[in-house]
């Protein structure tokens, strides 16, 4: 079996979907997700954690334009697999207490969004790559424009702008690197074996760069993800928080540096920089936040600052960090946009100060706020620590100062997440809150599977680690060869 049926099952559920109407949507969207997590853990079940692509594919698609579709699994992408496969099922049943105009066409878009982010995650063409890139911000922009709050069009036409453009910078590169092939070719493998100057790599660089940077976002290329993330339903929320924007980490460690090793290490300072930057602003912005929703969306900015900050110094510590808390903060981020959709809908509000006293009319709800919170400003036994801790690490060894700036995505995010869950849930409760009915059916059940693998990664990280270590040891130090010489 190969991972051409891991692509192509959610665009054929995608159509399936929009056969249904109302609930039916939402029914055959979630059991149809989960057989698609089925087969991503049959192919786990499978997989070799050794450094090799394993249930490839490789077939002439366009061969005049040395175009074939190629993709395969290693342990980097099985851990985006993964996320992906879990989250998709998790965040259409986040839905199932909301009613969607058009519901066959909502969950369809969901499902082939699903498709356009695997195809991403395992291409090993260039060509594909982008074709997955752009197959996954299709479906995104539809669910924002459509089904988004009040200013949704002004908010989503400058995300697809942004992102947009960003794709364009990125197919240049990708031409550019074709072009700079003997054999005219967008394989992965050629492209890593290209002998470019580092002027020309540095060009390369920036065209991926700018394309990732949006994406993730990075400082200062950050602006449309706050708007964007406020003005989009629940589910788009979660799904461009959650999955879409590891896209642009992915791409950053499977296409950028190890394509252009030399352009990367003429602007490598300024990427850390960048990275560290986008950590302080976006944890200094948050304080300021009274709406919770958008409060999260900052601190998913200095999550991620910290990620790349660990990819850019490069290093073994770093990129393995790097792995997990992907996974980590996709688990996370999901969760605490879905505790806000649930205070939002019953409540009608996400101002902090029109809450209080949650706690004591839901306490199932506290308890899973709490180990949510928990998890995202990475307490001991917590999925976030592993992953954060890897992170500083590594920054350590790149500059002292550096990793003390960085350092402080813990302690700020301590600070204004615990703000956040005391202003929300503690105090006596008021006319509003006093309403507020605890958890039942569906958010039990999400909320309870996000809870139990905070706690389990926490506890047992090996296996996730040991899941892509041998792919990044070979990548690192397959790029080491060409990066460290001239440093």
């Amino acid at each position: 079996m190969t991972v051409s049926i891991l692509i192509f099952l959610p665009v054929i559920a995608a159509l399936a979907v929009l056969l249904f109407k109302n609930a039916a949507a939402k029914h055959a969207a979630l059991a149809l997700s989960i057989v698609e997590l089925a087969l991503a853990g049959w192919f786990l079940s499978q997989f070799v954690p050794d450094a090799s692509s394993q249930f490839g594919v490789e077939v002439p698609w366009i061969p005049k334009l040395g175009i074939y579709f190629k993709a395969g699994i290693d342990g980097i992408s099985m851990i985006m697999v993964l996320l992906t496969t879990v989250l998709v099922p998790l965040i259409i049943l986040t839905t199932y207490k909301h009613q969607y105009k058009n519901a066959g066409a909502f969950y369809a878009l969901i499902l082939f969004m699903q498709a356009g982010l695997l195809l991403v995650f395992t291409a090993m063409d260039g060509f594909l790559f982008y074709v997955g890139w752009e197959a996954a911000l299709i479906p995104i922009y539809f669910i924002c424009a459509l089904w988004g709050g009040e200013n949704r069009i002004k908010v989503t036409i400058k995300f697809f702008i942004y992102t947009f453009s960003g794709s364009l910078f990125m197919l240049l590169g990708l031409i550019y690197l074709f072009l700079s092939t003997p054999e005219r070719t967008f394989d992965i493998s050629h492209f890593y074996a290209l002998s470019m100057d580092a002027g020309h790599q540095g060009w390369v660089f920036w065209a991926f760069f700018l394309a990732f940077a949006i994406k993730m976002p990075l400082f200062p290329l950050h602006t449309w993800q706050p708007d964007t993330y406020t003005e989009a339903p629940s589910a788009g929320t979660m799904l461009l928080s959650g999955i879409m924007l590891k896209m642009g980490i992915y791409g950053v460690i499977r296409w950028m540096i190890p394509s252009v090793p030399l352009g990367f290490l003429g602007w490598q300072p300024m990427c850390v920089m960048l990275a560290v930057i986008g950590v302080v602003y976006a944890s200094i912005i948050a304080f300021k936040q009274k709406d919770g929703k958008r409060l999260v969306a900052y601190s998913s900015i200095a999550h991620v600052g910290l990620i790349a900050a660990g990819i850019f110094v490069w290093n073994a510590e770093g990129l393995q960090g790097a792995m997990i808390q992907m996974l980590n903060h996709g688990i996370n981020v999901v969760g605490l946009f879905f505790i806000w959709d649930i205070i939002s809908t019953r409540l009608n509000t996400r101002d902090l100060g029109n809450l209080g006293g949650i706690a004591k009319v839901a306490p199932k709800f506290s308890i899973a706020f709490l180990i949510i919170v928990l998890g995202t400003v990475g307490l001991p036994l917590t999925n976030g620590f592993i992953g954060e801790f890897m992170l500083l690490y590594s920054v350590l060894h790149w500059n002292i100062w550096m990793v003390t700036a960085a350092g402080t995505t813990l302690i700020f995010g301590a600070v204004y997440m615990l703000r956040m869950y005391k202003q929300a849930m503690h105090g006596e409760t008021n006319v509003l809150t006093v309403t507020f009915t605890d958890i039942s059916g569906s958010e039990t059940v999400v909320l309870s599977i996000i809870c139990a693998l905070i706690i389990l990664i926490g506890i047992f990280p090996q296996p996730v680690l040991h899941i892509s270590e041998a792919a990044v040891n070979k990548l690192f130090q397959a790029i080491n060869t060409r990066f460290y010489t001239f440093r």
